[in-house]
């Protein structure tokens, strides 16, 4: 009977270690283990409430930035804006520019960067952006004094608006947010 509780047990452990996911599995793991530090000292800091600007732009000269802003660790607020329309024409001016309260984030659709808080955008670039493929290559960077700036991927062979991921351009501290 001990030799099957041990068996069982060998076994359980064995199954556990092997579907766990490695480190070796991720591109560019040391500077984002110390990225996801950074980000741990920074989310006690400011009490898991700070802003974050994301900017984007795509081989047509069009480019655009979305400004999200996080309470206590849930999205508030989602600001868009486009701040170059070079080539594109005939644009409604509510396109333009607007802003998602709480009960209206993500209602504008396939516009802007999602609506996530910085935990999750940590978790999606170890679970999707940084695994290691052999079809593309990843990009890692932490210029946001230590937090995250620019992850994701490009597949080889992609000719235009190939990276899959996100930049952040800046993350700052939310002080007092209103309404």
């Amino acid at each position: 009977m001990k030799h099957k509780i041990y068996l069982i047990a060998f076994l359980m452990i064995g199954v556990f270690a092997t579907s766990c996911s490695s480190d070796d599995d991720l591109d560019h793991q040391n500077d984002f283990k110390k990225s996801q530090k950074a980000w741990s000292e920074f989310k006690e800091v400011s009490e898991n409430s700070y802003t974050y600007k994301v900017v984007a732009s795509s081989w047509t000269g069009v480019s655009w930035e979305t400004n999200i802003a996080v309470v206590r660790g849930k999205v508030v607020q989602r600001h868009f804006k486009y701040t170059s329309t070079e080539g594109m024409s005939d644009i409604p001016q509510e396109a333009l520019e607007w802003t998602e309260n709480e009960a209206e984030i993500g209602t504008h659709k396939n516009q802007g960067a999602e609506a996530l808080t910085l935990d999750e955008i940590y978790n999606k670039a170890e679970t999707e952006w940084l695994i290691k493929r052999k079809n593309g290559k990843a990009y890692f960077e932490s210029k946001n004094n230590g937090l995250i700036s620019s992850c994701g991927y490009v597949v080889n062979g992609c000719m235009d608006d190939c990276f899959v991921g996100i930049r952040i351009e800046s993350i700052g501290v939310l002080k007092d947010y209103c309404c």
